[in-house]
This record gives C-alpha cells, structure tokens and sequence, in this order.
C-alpha cells in the first residue's frame, strides 16, 4: 500500500509540475518576451520624436507613459497564463487607485497641470517666465512640478497646479522687446531740447532695432515734472543691458545739457509767532 500510495503520490506531483510549469514558464516567456518588445517600442518612440525635433521633456514623459501601459499589460497577461482571475485583480487595483486617488488629489492636479503644459507647452526650458508670484528662467519641467532659476541664481521649485492656476507671463516667446521708459524734466528746461536729445541718444545705441521705429513723445505734465515716454524695441536678449546702458546715458548727456531731472522734494514754511513780554 506504501509503494502503491507513494506511486499516486509521485505521478500527481508530476502532472501538477507538468501543468503549472508549463503555464509557469508561458508566463515568463510572456513577461520576458512583452518587457523587451515593451523597452523597443520605448525606444522606437523616443528615437521618433527625436528624429521629429520634438521637445525632450515631451519625449520623456511619452515614451514612459507608454512603457508603462505596456508593461502593465503584460503583467495581466502572465498573470491570466497562471490561471490568476485578472477580472478581480483589475477590480482590486481600480478599488485601490482611487483610494490612493482621493488621498493624492494636490499631486493629481499637479499631475495634469503637468500634462497641460507638456501638450499645450506655455513655455518651453530655457524662457524667462513670471507666475505664480516668482520670475527665473525654466531649467526643468517635470510631471508635478517646475524649476526655475532666480536672477540672482536662486532655484524655485513650483508646483504645477500652481503655475497653471494662476497669469504666466513668458519674456522669451518673442523675438523683440520693447523697452518702457519714462523719463522726466523740470518745468523750465527745454521740451524741444530735451526731446533731441533722446532722440539722438536712440539713434546712435546700436542695440536698438530701427523696425519697428522707437516711440518718443510727452507723455504727461506730472506734479513736479515734465515726463517723456521713451519707448524703443530691442531683441529680448538685449533688454536689461540696453536698459542700464540707455538710462546711464540719458543722465550723463542731461548733465552735460544742463537739463534737470527733478526728484521729490518739500519745502517747508515756518511762521513764527509774536511774543509779548509782560
């Protein structure tokens, strides 16, 4: 009866390894076959887009959103080849995702506002932007947040959401600039002369682009001034430095003119009042 049992015993050990070793290994196959097909589809994308000029934060987050799809699906299917009911395990992890869903909702919103900019691209690595109340040059756009560099070379990690909630004002979109100047005078200099001046002062700076012509008028009769709106284009690159250079200039020529550049004062009228001695 020993030898008998221990002969059953043997040969259904057998045809359970024979069964499930052969859905063991199909699994495997499945899995090693579907990563590599899945990393070659990866790598079929990123090499498109790269050959299309697409922009490398775009390529990043497409070709990993599709690895990962893919890679989720072939996890299914070995799953299935085990005789594992995938149906409910899908149930499972849809129950789960939107537990974890509701728990991250800020990290969702960043998540899409991610995707947005990605697609919609507002701005791209590189551009000088103002939003969500800091300004600096982007260095990176990741899928929850954006990193900026300050001007004076300060890193300001912002959430995506953030960013997109709020104006974005981006300085490196356009090729030109135009420089807002405004520039005032005493009332007893002359406008005329003055007005020469800054024309002339335009004229001869090289940075400033002839097309389109630079605006030059008066632009109000403030409280203790006369103010000239000083209004050229320049090439984005050269705004700051055409703006300290032609400021600079402005003042040492006026000085030279002998044309005033009022500031703010008061003057204060004392009234003594007549004492009488008893």
């Amino acid at each position: 009866m020993d030898v008998l049992f221990s002969a059953q015993t043997q040969q259904q050990i057998q045809e359970i390894l024979t069964v499930y070793g052969l859905k063991l290994i199909a699994a495997l196959a499945i899995f090693i076959i579907g990563k590599l097909l899945a990393s070659l589809i990866k790598s079929g994308i990123g090499k498109a887009m790269t050959k299309a000029k697409s922009d490398p934060i775009l390529i990043s987050f497409t070709s990993n959103m599709v690895y990962a799809a893919l890679l989720a699906f072939v996890i299914i299917a070995a799953l299935g080849q085990l005789g594992i009911q995938t149906t409910s395990f899908i149930a499972i992890l849809g129950a789960a995702g939107l537990a974890i869903g509701l728990a991250l909702q800020g990290s969702l919103s960043n998540f899409a506002a991610g995707v947005l900019m990605i697609i919609f691209r507002p701005f791209k690595q590189g551009d000088f932007i103002e939003g969500a109340g800091v300004a600096g040059v982007v260095e990176e756009i990741h899928i929850f947040n954006t990193v900026l560099r300050t001007g004076d070379n300060k890193t300001i990690i912002i959430p995506n959401a953030s960013l997109m909630n709020n104006n974005i004002v981006n300085y490196s979109s356009k090729p030109t600039r135009r420089l807002d100047l405004v520039i005032g005078i005493g009332y007893d200099d002359d406008i005329k002369k003055a007005k020469n001046v800054l024309s002339e002062l335009m004229q001869q700076e090289p940075r400033i682009l002839k097309e389109p012509a630079p605006t030059l008028g008066l632009l109000e009769l403030a409280d203790s001034s006369v103010n000239f709106a000083v209004r050229p284009w320049v090439n984005s690159a050269d705004y700051w430095a055409v703006h300290f250079d032609l400021l600079e200039n402005i003042k040492l020529r006026f000085d030279q003119e002998g044309i005033s550049i009022p500031y703010p004062q008061q003057d204060i009228h004392l009234h003594g009042a007549a004492c009488t001695q008893s």
